[in-house]
């Protein structure tokens, strides 16, 4: 394999996103669940609520603090790596970019810091109002990061004049076809991801005996939303490999390691893809299966990579991606009904009373939305080349030209500095899940959020 600046500028942009990807992933949802735990402070008066709040906006500003550095990392590759890629089709990225920035971003800047500091300052009501803007913000910046996105993988409403693609239809390019099943798809994963990194968290905290009042309140709440999500997540990704298949059939194509066009095509449960052989080693095959999931029809028919020579995809990594997130998913979904179960019999017991081995269960998938949501956007993305608009503007094409050795460093760097920072971050939560200091979560008397509501 020869690392030329098309390869490495590849692998360094993965790198980037990749990073990237873990924060926005858990902060989209987890600002919601700030906004439940204040919600039912207010409106209960227990201070639990408030412990879990104070405890995960303190994990929140973290987060956020690393997700948007890394995104601002991230947003500078476009000039250093892909020029041709804003030459080429700016007058749509651009837009949708800086409507990311003027929507969301400025929100989120505006509100978090009340959010964050305005305990004894503002009233409840000013407080309350804070953390849903930001909330909101957070959403919109997913909304309009997946609206580029999906136009990428899924081009419309526009034309291509000298060369550059100019916007026709705005509202065509917004909501173009992959982008609801997409949005869906990413909201879903944050609402997951979040619900157990709290309630793997908090699941350690009972493990180690720094449980406080607010632990128990957030891990039923982080199992209930992950025990309602993660069937709700199998649905919406149901729907969007239809559109997949509809879209982007060499993708799908290379997910199930399906080399012939076929009906009744068998669904692949493992196997070891060669792509120069153009087939599947030791494959374990169900019949019919594959057929039926994405066409919803027994003897439906699937085109094969063999269609697609030479615009397929890279055959292996989508393939093993593809399988890592729904197995992923699908312990995900085990132990989420596992957790349902015991805690539901103990709706008013402590959840100190689940079992030793639940509670590592729950600790050791921590990060396991990590885990799936990295697979996924692997999958989205791999899937899509060699084009980085699909079926339109080629990778290669747009890629800089400077010298190998530049983007090697470069890339070098980021792996040290992002291996550190992610290791540091880690370490953080578990020092704060360890020590969570519910002395100093607690408002003093003479600066209460009663008084200053009042």
């Amino acid at each position: 394999m020869e690392f030329d600046t098309l390869l490495l500028s590849r692998i360094q942009f993965a790198l980037n996103v990749s990073f990237h990807i873990l924060f926005p992933t858990i902060t989209i949802a987890l600002c919601w669940f700030l906004l439940f735990f204040r919600i039912r402070f207010v409106q209960t008066r227990d201070p639990a609520w408030e412990e879990a709040y104070y405890f995960w906006t303190k994990v929140f500003a973290l987060t956020f603090a690393l997700g948007v550095v890394s995104g601002i990392v991230m947003s500078f590759q476009f000039g250093t790596n892909w020029p041709g890629f804003m030459e080429r089709t700016g007058n749509i990225a651009g837009p949708l970019l800086g409507y990311e920035v003027l929507t969301a971003f400025f929100l989120e800047a505006s509100f978090l810091g009340i959010m964050l500091f305005g305990r004894g300052r503002v009233s409840e009501r000013v407080h309350l109002a804070a953390t849903l803007f930001v909330a909101i913000g957070t959403t919109l910046s997913a909304f309009w990061i997946l609206s580029l996105n999906s136009w990428m993988q899924t081009p419309v409403g526009y034309e291509i004049v000298n060369g550059e693609f100019v916007p026709v239809d705005w509202l065509a390019i917004v909501f173009n076809p992959s982008f609801p099943y997409r949005l869906a798809h990413k909201l879903l994963a944050s609402a997951l991801t979040a619900s157990f990194l709290i309630a793997g968290l908090c699941a350690w905290q009972l493990l180690k005996g720094t449980a406080t009042r607010g632990t128990h309140k957030a891990l039923r709440a982080a199992v209930a939303v992950a025990v309602v999500a993660m069937p709700v997540q199998f649905l919406a990704g149901d729907l969007h490999g239809l559109n997949t298949l509809e879209h982007q059939p060499a993708k799908v194509a290379a997910m199930e390691g399906i080399w012939e066009t076929q009906r009744g095509a068998p669904l692949t449960l493992f196997g070891i893809p060669d792509e120069e052989a153009r087939t599947t080693h030791y494959a374990v095959k169900v019949p019919q299966l594959a057929s039926l999931i994405l066409t919803h029809e027994w003897e439906g028919e699937l085109k094969g990579l063999n269609d697609f020579m030479g615009e397929h995809p890279p055959v292996a990594p989508v393939f093993y991606a593809f399988r890592v997130m729904v197995g992923v998913g699908t312990l995900m979904l085990l132990v989420a009904a596992w957790a349902a179960w015991k805690l539901w019999p103990q709706r008013r017991e402590p959840s100190t009373r689940l079992s030793p081995p639940l509670l590592w269960v729950l600790a050791g998938m921590t990060f396991s939305g990590w885990v799936a949501t990295l697979a996924g956007w692997y999958v989205t993305e791999i899937g899509r080349q060699p084009y980085i608009v699909y079926g339109l503007l080629r990778t290669a094409d747009v890629v800089t030209q400077i010298a190998p050795a530049h983007v090697g460093t470069t890339l070098a760097a980021y792996v040290i500095v992002y291996g550190l920072l992610l290791v540091t971050y880690i370490g953080v939560l578990k020092h704060m899940a360890e020590h969570p200091n519910p002395a100093g979560i607690t408002p003093p008397a003479d600066a209460s959020l009663g008084k200053a509501g009042a």
